[in-house]
Formats: C-alpha cells, structure tokens, sequence
C-alpha cells in the first residue's frame, strides 16, 4: 500500500472526522460555560434590582394637622428653638385621631398611630420651621407611612390571608384603602434613602453616613497605599540588587496579594487598636487596613507596567546625560502611569467591596451621624448592607438589595475607569 492510499482511506478519514468533532465538542463546551456563567450573572442581577428598586421609592399620606399657636409657640416670639420643641408627635396623633375616630380604644390607636412613621413629627417639624407662617393654622403636610404600610401598598401584604398571618390587622388596612381611595397616598421617589444615615425604622434608614465613611476609608486607603505601593515597586525593578533579600520580599509581596483579608482584619485590630490605641470604628484606622491589603495589589501591577517600559527608553536617556533617577522619574514613570494608575483602581475597586477586615476593627457599630472626619465613627457601604441583612425587618430586604445596587454600581464605575484609562493611554511598543 503506498503513503497516499494511507491518508485517503476509511481509516484516516474517520480519525479526521473524530478530531473535528472532538474541536467542535470542545467549542461547544467553552460556548455553554460561557452561557451559563453570563445566564447566573444576568439572574443575579436582575433579582437584586427586582428587590432593590422599590428601596428607591416609598409611600406618603398628606394628612391636615392644627397647628395650635398655643402648643408650638404659647409666647409668640417666633423663636427657632421654641418652635423646634414643640410636640409635633402630639400633633400628628390628634390629626389621626380627627380623620378616623372610629379608632377610640388605646389599641386601636396605637394601630393607627403604627401606620405612620416616627419620621413623621421630624417632617411636620422641618417644614414649621421651614415657614413659621403656618403656625396657627390647618396645615396640610405629607408624612412617610410606616415600613409596613408601605410594604402593603406595593403588594407584599395579602389582605385576603388570615389576620393573623400578617403584621396589618383588617382595621389597619381599612384605614388604609380609605387613605388611598381618598387620594392621599403616593408613591415618590425615596429621597432620605441617598441623604439619609442609618435608622431602626427601614423607612428612614439612609445610606448616606455610610457612603460618606466609605469615601473618607477609601482616601485613607489611597494616600498610603498609592504612593507607598509606587515607590516600593520602582525600587524593586529599578535600583534594587538581585540577591537573596530581595527574593525574599518579592516571594512575600505575591504571598500577600492572596492572602485571605481577615487576616488583614486580625493584623490591625492587634496593631492599630489593642497596640497604638487609635480610635475604633474610625475611616482612619478602616483605610490603614485596607493599604496593607491593597498594597500588595499596587506593588504587583506597577511593577508590570514599569516592565513593560522597552530598555531602549532607558537606554537613550542614559546615553544623553540623564541621571538613573531622571531615567525613571521624566521617562518611565509617565509611560507606566496609566498601566499603574489602573491597578491602583482596581486595587480600590477591591477595598470598597471588602467587609471582614473592617469587622475586625469594630466597623460594625450602629452609627447613625454622617461622619465629619477620617477620625470620626463611621460605617462603610458594605457593613451597612451586612447589618442591613441580618435584620429581621422584611423592609429592609429591600433597602439590603438598593444598597447593593449602589455598591455595584459603583464597583462598575471604577472598573469602568481603569479600562478606559488602559485603552485611552496605554502604548504598545
């Protein structure tokens, strides 16, 4: 048999098509995995926002409340501070009570009174002393429902169910069809939930302290890791000797980058709070912790950007007269930039998603005031969604899910950044 009868026979021809089916199996596969993974993403997705969008919205009544002048200002002066004193909880009860007085036993009215939010006297109050001209007067003003009159608006209360299946009775939702049928309820755009800070009650719980301690950890975090995580890698690629102590760091710098970050946690609840005694549940002592876990991260990716600066650059700026410090300072530095400017953000981008080691330190408190400083108490975004889903209020099942919206939201924006400053800026040599 001669070689070309061995390729064209029945033999080889079915090898042949084997391979190509085994290729075409194989494609078929990584185009399946493929699916499935963006198919668990996209359901991932699309129930946090299914859960997470009526965060974004909550139910108002418009109620008339007497402003009697001789409750709010028996004197009157008009003063700010008397007015701000003043019994504006006593004021929304007593409008409860006008408008359904059918409500006559002390249950009763506490049902009644369960429909409103505590935020309620606040609103009445803010908006007195917004125009004290309606002192004295019927003042018509739209107050938040409470979390479980909210929720039965938008469908999570089956009033067909038995009474005691649910946390409305039938009174409650009587009064609360009048209301609606009335026109008085509406649905509005949730404004507290993005200038707000944390609250027991989910209709007034804000995100804003914590986004604001989330900005003020990731700058701490930024000013150390950044320039420290620069340097660090300039050194090791430019001027540092090849010798066994720099093995050494090297091997230590990856180790570190996989690192679990609770470790990072356990390292500064023993350095910086037992140790150096810095104050606990503070953006400062929260960014110290995430530097050193970011760090590493830098360290890597500046080290490659710098790498990937061609020797020819060097070499030409060595052979005009420059200084190995203005080799690196006005040549490499700037070509790596943009390479060295994308890890740091995704470096940050990591460090804002990161919730173990700021448990460690005690980030974990209720912290309702929006923090003024890197020093003062303060929670970040993604401790706020952990106590958020710990707690047993049904309402904040979905202020847990609008947070992480927000959350990802901005995870995608700093990613966003990065490719956009690799693709604006990178050059390929």
């Amino acid at each position: 048999m001669t070689e070309g009868s061995l390729h064209t026979s029945d033999a080889a021809a079915r090898k042949l098509r084997k391979r190509y089916a085994a290729e075409r199996r194989f494609r078929l596969y990584g185009a399946c995995a493929i699916g499935l993974a963006m198919g668990a993403l996209v359901l991932l997705l699309v129930t946090i926002a299914w859960r997470g969008v009526p965060a974004f919205f909550g139910h108002e009544v418009t109620i008339d409340v007497d402003l009697d002048a001789a409750l709010i200002d028996p004197e009157g002066t008009g003063d700010p501070e008397v007015l701000g004193r003043a019994d504006y909880s006593g004021l929304v009860k007593q409008a409860l009570r006008a408008e359904f007085p059918d409500a006559q036993g002390r249950r009763e009215k506490r049902r009644l009174y369960a429909l409103i939010s505590n935020g309620a006297a606040y609103a009445l109050r803010d908006q007195v002393l917004a125009d004290r001209t309606v002192v004295g007067t019927t003042f018509r003003v739209r107050v938040p429902l409470s979390a479980d009159a909210d929720i039965y608006f938008k469908g999570g209360v089956d009033a067909a169910s038995a009474e005691g299946d649910r946390r409305l009775n039938d009174d409650q939702i009587r009064w609360l069809d009048r209301w609606a049928a009335l026109g008085k309820v509406e649905n509005r755009f949730a404004r507290r939930f993005f200038v707000g800070g944390d609250s027991r009650e989910p209709e007034l719980a804000g995100i804003y302290g914590a986004l604001v301690g989330s900005l003020w950890t990731l700058a701490v975090t930024l000013l150390l890791s950044f320039p420290l995580g620069v340097a660090a890698a300039v050194y090791l690629e430019e001027f540092a000797p090849t010798n066994r102590l720099t093995d050494f760091v090297e091997v230590n710098i990856n180790n570190l980058a996989a690192v679990p970050s609770i470790v990072f946690g356990l390292l500064g609840l023993a350095v910086f709070l037992n140790f150096l005694e810095l104050p606990r549940s503070a953006p400062l002592v929260g960014g110290m912790v995430l530097a050193l876990m970011t760090l590493p991260t830098v360290i890597i990716a500046s080290r490659s950007a710098i790498m990937a600066v061609p020797p020819s650059i060097r070499e030409a700026a060595l052979g005009v007269g420059a200084s190995p410090l203005q080799v690196v300072s006005h040549h490499v530095l700037p070509l790596a930039l943009p390479g060295i400017l994308t890890g740091t953000i995704i470096g940050m981008a990591r460090a804002l998603g990161e919730t173990a080691p700021l448990l460690m330190i005690g980030m974990v408190a209720f912290i309702v005031d929006v923090p003024e400083g890197p020093t003062s108490p303060a929670t970040v975004l993604p401790v706020q969604i952990f106590l958020w889903a710990d707690s047993p209020e049904r309402a904040f099942v979905a202020k847990t899910s609008g947070a992480i919206l927000v959350l990802l939201t901005f995870l995608v924006a700093m990613n966003l950044v990065a490719v956009v400053l690799r693709s604006r800026f990178e050059r390929r040599w």
